[in-house]
């Protein structure tokens, strides 16, 4: 839950570098959110019609977090050493979303890249591993 909140809070941030872990964390963060607001869309009666399983809650949901899955992403891709340009490759027919999917899989590249510092690397990510242990 740390790292789905880190992400809301660094919302618009487009630079540096993001983990696998902050950005798998958040991808399932969303993913479990989103298949709640869809729930309750059928539950409570608000979905947009016959066949359509999501409504109201899930569009607020998804237009709320739209900018900081943007922005995580960018940041993940900056990690494996790509430009977040490369976002938008997803739109490429069949291979676009595999691709995309490989390059957020990456590993970070080692040590400093031209957005910054490597997260996992000695003495920067102090803060990122207190996560979790409070």
């Amino acid at each position: 839950m740390n790292w789905y909140l880190k992400v809301l809070q660094e919302y618009a941030n487009f630079e540096g570098r993001a983990r696998r872990q902050e950005y798998w964390m958040f991808a399932l963060f969303q993913i479990i959110a989103v298949i709640i607001a869809m729930l309750l869309d059928n539950f409570l009666g608000l979905s947009f019609g016959a066949g359509i399983p999501y409504g109201w809650l899930y569009l607020i949901y998804a237009l709320a977090t739209f900018i900081p899955t943007l922005s995580v992403s960018v940041r993940r891709l900056h990690d494996s050493g790509k430009s977040g340009w490369w976002y938008l490759i997803v739109l490429v027919p069949f291979i676009g979303g595999l691709w995309l999917l490989v390059l957020l899989c990456m590993d970070s590249e080692f040590g400093q890249n031209k957005w910054g510092p490597n997260p996992k690397g000695e003495g920067n990510n102090a803060a990122i591993d207190q996560i979790g242990t409070e």
